[in-house]
């Protein structure tokens, strides 16, 4: 580091000197992104010369009587498979990994000689030692470490590489019409495929040779692609997803119990599926999850804010290392505030946390009117709620609650990542709180799951209920957990986070312009699948006090792939396998 700080501080100099800027052929921070896109655009040429025939250039056909018919054969199903390597490793080296430099510095050579062989393309093999150049010139762009790992990704890619060689395998038997002997069908090309990647020849016959070696090679290339990519992540030693460690969730309560009354969703950074980085103090701490590439934390650091920028600094330089987009879900306005000073990053409002005190909390008014009808209406019905602490409940009641919530989830994926603790019953939460609802006949209908917030609040965690159960059950369980409050030490209590709320309250207003209209009427679309309205319309029923919620991020054009992350996070989107091995509560 320090060879290169003085390498840069020379050039500057040097550059002050003569009053020109330093000559770079290109911006060494723009290098990834720019080698990246050349490679895959390689790759996709490689593809294209192995698959079809006639993708290759009409001059120097001369030199094809210099090479023996299996060379060229053999040139162009390495074409194919170094192609799909360089398709495969692009998307990493744009992100400057490590890994993919070396793999990519060992595949241009291979793609420049099959480039000679095959297509007899002297213009193709410099492109491809060029780029190989400016790996060597520019390797210290290319510093990030690799992501952690799982052997699931084995399985994934086995099943991603044998769908690609299969439909690439058509598209090869198929590419060649002049050199096929009379009219397969699609269902003796599918078994020339299946036989060709496992290194067989099938039903298909060829006019030529040269034909029969260039599809049989490829096919086989395929083959032996899918099969060493899946064996080498499989059986390489598996690098678990980094989760809290019963030490970090040590450290973690300790700070939340000096600081904890300062965010409400504090709490939350418990989650075991969680990583964490602290400052070098060890007074502040901040919790993320890494999904696609994105470093996602949720909510404020955790301990003294003064301590905040070490932790920031401390996720920033991780993010650096790995080449993962850093973002923060939900955090406050002082949270935003901080963020957005020590890093440069930009904050943006999502949307708004209900709050309610609960000692100004009443049914009475013409405002509570709803909630109160529906209070006493499921009331008559025989409802009963008891709220306690989860250690007054034993063994038996934790396992009742714990299997009734997952029966009366929704979907078969939990959700939850920045409201979410995703566990209950576990003796490290006893100070929780549990609401539940009991019918006549005292069944369990409903629950809702507080975890604290310092040591006079709550934030409510999770909310089921039985859906042959009358509706209702969730207003009355809140009510009762508001009431309850001031008996339990509780001062406020912190409701569902609504997105996007005040351009939902601000669109139905009277005067609102077309814009706000037009984008409230969006939500309200997005709103069938995703709950937007009707949360931000379920929280308003209490009269809370709405506190602003913010996405912290580092470039506009990077939101999409953090909403994306961040609904993966959340469970709305599943596209991973389960991660191996697994931690579970």
């Amino acid at each position: 580091m320090q060879v290169s700080a003085d390498r840069a501080d020379s050039v500057a100099v040097q550059s002050r000197e003569t009053g020109r800027p330093p000559r770079r052929l290109i911006r060494p921070s723009a290098v990834p992104k720019v080698i990246g896109t050349a490679c895959a655009l390689v790759g996709l040429i490689d593809v294209a010369a192995g698959v079809f025939p006639r993708f290759r250039h009409s001059r120097m056909h001369v030199m094809a009587g210099v090479f023996p018919g299996a060379v060229t054969s053999l040139a162009a199903a390495t074409s194919v498979v170094t192609g799909i390597l360089m398709l495969l490793l692009a998307h990493a080296l744009k992100r400057g990994k490590r890994r993919a430099w070396r793999a990519t510095v060992v595949l241009l050579p291979v793609s420049a000689g099959a480039a000679m062989v095959h297509r007899h393309s002297f213009g193709g093999a410099a492109i491809a030692l060029g780029l190989l150049g400016l790996l060597v010139v520019y390797r210290e762009q290319f510093t990030a470490k690799a992501d952690p790992r799982t052997r699931w990704r084995g399985l994934a890619a086995f099943l991603g590489l044998s769908a690609l060689s299969l439909a690439l395998g058509l598209v090869i038997v198929s590419a060649h019409p002049e050199s096929v002997m009379g009219d397969p069908d699609w269902g003796a090309r599918l078994q020339e495929v299946l036989y060709g990647v496992f290194g067989f020849q099938g039903p298909v016959s060829y006019a030529t040779d040269q034909a029969t070696d260039v599809v049989g090679y490829t096919l086989a290339g395929l083959g032996f692609l899918t099969a060493f990519t899946t064996a080498y992540l499989a059986l390489r030693p598996a690098k678990p997803i980094a989760e809290l460690t019963p030490d970090d969730e040590a450290r973690l309560r300790a700070l939340l119990a000096a600081h904890g009354a300062r965010d409400s969703l504090g709490h939350f950074a418990l989650r075991r599926d969680k990583s964490v980085v602290f400052s070098p103090s060890g007074k502040a701490a901040v919790c993320y999850r890494v999904v696609s590439g994105v470093m996602l934390a949720s909510g404020d650091p955790i301990g003294d804010v003064e301590a905040w920028p070490g932790a920031i600094e401390r996720f920033m330089a991780e993010a650096r290392a790995h080449a993962w987009i850093p973002a923060v879900m939900g955090c406050s306005e002082t949270g935003g505030e901080v963020w957005t000073r020590e890093t440069g990053l930009d904050a943006l409002e999502l949307g708004d946390e209900a709050i309610v005190e609960t000692a100004a909390f009443t049914l009475s008014g013409r405002a509570m009117r709803n909630v109160r009808q529906m209070v006493k209406r499921i009331e008559r019905a025989g409802y009963e709620c008891r709220v306690r602490r989860v250690a007054e409940l034993g063994d038996d009641e934790r396992a009742l609650i714990r299997r009734a919530s997952d029966a009366w989830r929704g979907t078969e994926t939990e959700r939850g990542f920045s409201m979410a603790l995703g566990r209950f019953g576990d003796r490290a939460d006893d100070d929780c709180v549990v609401a539940t609802a009991h019918d006549a006949d005292g069944a369990l209908r409903a629950i809702q799951h507080y975890v604290p917030w310092g040591t006079d609040g709550m934030s409510l965690e999770l909310m089921r209920r039985d859906r042959a159960a009358d509706p209702g059950l969730n207003e009355l369980l809140i009510v009762a957990a508001l009431q309850s409050g001031p008996e339990m030490g509780i001062e406020r209590v912190s409701l569902n986070f609504a997105m996007f709320r005040a351009a939902l309250a601000r669109g139905e207003r009277i005067g609102a312009g077309p814009v706000l209209r037009g984008w409230r009427g969006v939500l309200v679309f997005l709103s069938r699948w995703f709950q937007i309205e009707s949360l931000y319309k379920f929280n308003a029923k209490f009269q809370p006090q709405w506190v602003p919620r913010f996405v912290v991020f580092r470039a506009t054009g990077e939101l999409p792939r953090i909403g994306f992350a961040a609904m993966q996070a959340e469970g709305f989107v599943t596209l991973s396998l389960p991660l191996w091995p697994r931690h579970r509560s």
